[in-house]
């Protein structure tokens, strides 16, 4: 497996750095990520509102008049739209109507307002702008409007600054995340032909147990993202936020005011919020090294057509008609919240045609109940959590791995044609796909 020839079209691309800001910098990159994110509310709220309704949307060309103007003559207080560079403002609407654009077109939800603890970042439209220069072996340095000459971290290629990397950067956005700032270099690259994977085909059940559940009798589980020691102080800082609470609204009871969140209840919510982020940090760096080894072993990768948003609804219900069972299902949402099935999903989804392979989404209906052998469906066949067992041919296999040849027979059926779409059974891609011998009991 290999890159080819060019083919004469244009990949576009990322590439995440971290930023190392001073102190004064910082201070001035929020103070422009809280302006762009108060630009878009008020578009929001005057792009939605304005005369009635949505109904009655203002032209484009009318909202970025009203930008320009704003920003070139600001009203009094409204000086903070000046802390924005023009080309960012700019990005701002842009960006804005491609979300409604999305929306239309049925792939994405309607654009909401931003909350002051949304991920700030700032647009660096002009490529021409940012002046990358290579400073040693490790670091490199990036010129941003209003802030002046910041380093970052030079952890992979650029094209027009390394060598035997074709290519030209675009842009830029400024983003920020638990660990501080990073830029986010926009790449075009001239695409490559990228030869077959080779390699085997291979199913995939995304379960609570084992994370990743393999066709061929793998499992790969997602280890444990945090230590004894800081599960220990998650739980102490947990107990501690809530008592903290409880005070909080003890006293604002007492004094009939509004409650208000204390300075040492910030702080405690903070370290909350760090260790959350790591544990976060640690699961992307498991599923990005998991789903990269399969991307590169594996010609085609089925897993099932899950739609996870849905299946991590909450139980609770309503007044008039409350939910059962409420604890145990959101002990249960956490657990595949916790696994990641869906950005497990979107990860292979990208890697796969990187490393010539096909990622190919199926049905789930009765993927754990059916046989692998003989196709047979019947709640029956579930012995137990792990266990599966046919009642009709007597195939006996672990449950999670019996799924998952399921949904890769359901894959290949619908990568040759046997059934239109994305479905499949594992009934049709028997004649096709070789078997072993039944489990006899006997």
């Amino acid at each position: 497996m290999g890159l080819n020839r060019s083919t004469g079209r244009i990949q576009r691309r990322g590439h995440k750095a971290r930023l190392y800001p001073s102190t004064s910098q910082e201070t001035v990159l929020d103070g422009q990520a809280h302006a762009a994110r108060a630009i878009w509310n008020l578009l929001h709220e005057w792009y939605t509102c304005r005369d009635g309704g949505i109904a009655k949307r203002p032209p484009i060309a009318e909202m970025d008049r009203q930008l320009r103007d704003a920003r070139i003559k600001p009203l009094p207080d409204w000086e903070w739209l000046n802390d924005l560079p023009a080309q960012a403002m700019q990005q701002i609407l842009k960006h804005y109507l491609h979300a409604w654009d999305r929306y239309f077109r049925g792939v994405a939800g309607p654009p909401r307002f931003k909350w002051r603890r949304y991920n700030m970042g700032v647009d660096v439209p002009q490529a021409a702008k940012l002046k990358v220069k290579r400073l040693n072996r490790r670091w490199g340095r990036v010129q941003i409007p209003f802030l002046g000459q910041v380093r970052f971290r030079w952890s992979r290629p650029l094209p027009g600054y390394s060598r035997d990397c074709p290519g030209r950067i675009t842009g830029a956005r400024l983003v920020r995340n638990s660990l501080g700032w990073h830029i986010c270099f926009r790449i075009e690259q001239p695409a490559v032909e990228v030869t077959p994977n080779p390699g085997p085909p291979v199913g995939i059940d995304r379960g609570v147990i084992h994370t990743l559940a393999l066709s061929d009798g793998r499992a790969l589980d997602m280890p444990s993202l945090l230590t004894p020691s800081e599960r220990r102080r998650l739980l102490g800082l947990q107990r501690k936020a809530a008592r903290q609470q409880v005070a909080t609204r003890r006293s604002s009871n007492q004094d009939k005011l509004k409650p208000s969140i204390s300075s040492r209840h910030l702080q405690t919510t903070a370290q909350i919020a760090a260790l959350r982020d790591r544990e976060a940090r640690r699961r992307e760096d498991w599923l990005h090294k998991t789903t990269t080894d399969l991307a590169k072993s594996h010609g085609l990768i089925g897993v099932e057509n899950l739609r996870v948003a849905n299946m991590t609804r909450s139980a609770h219900g309503t007044i008039q008609q409350p939910g059962r069972n409420v604890r145990a299902k959101a002990r249960l949402n956490r657990s595949i919240l916790g696994m990641a099935w869906g950005e497990a999903e979107r990860m292979l989804a990208y890697k796969c045609p990187l490393f010539g392979g096909t990622l190919v989404k199926v049905d789930p209906r009765n993927s754990s109940i059916e046989c692998a052998w003989c196709g047979h469906v019947a709640k029956e066949n579930r012995v137990s959590q792990a266990a599966f067992r046919c009642v009709v041919c007597g195939h006996l296999a672990n449950a999670d791995t019996n799924a998952a040849q399921v949904v890769l027979k359901r894959g290949l059926t619908a990568r040759s044609g046997a059934t239109p779409g994305c479905g499949g059974t594992a009934r049709e891609a028997r004649a096709t796909v070789p078997h072993r011998e039944p489990f006899s009991l006997r």
